[in-house]
């Protein structure tokens, strides 16, 4: 769960830097946090369904 964890950080350091008023940086956090989130979705979806076949 790697994944989930840098988007977490990233979530973490946009609102930080949106508190000092640093908004171009905090989109730029936001932006990438919210790309590596819904990457997590689809790995998590794809895991799910190839994780309950049986052979």
């Amino acid at each position: 769960m790697d994944l989930i964890r840098w988007t977490l950080i990233f979530l973490i350091f946009a609102l930080i830097a949106a508190v000092f008023g640093f908004t171009g940086i905090a989109a730029n956090f936001a932006y990438i946090g919210k790309i590596l989130f819904f990457i997590f979705i689809v790995l998590f979806v794809v895991s799910l369904l190839f994780g309950r076949r049986q052979p």
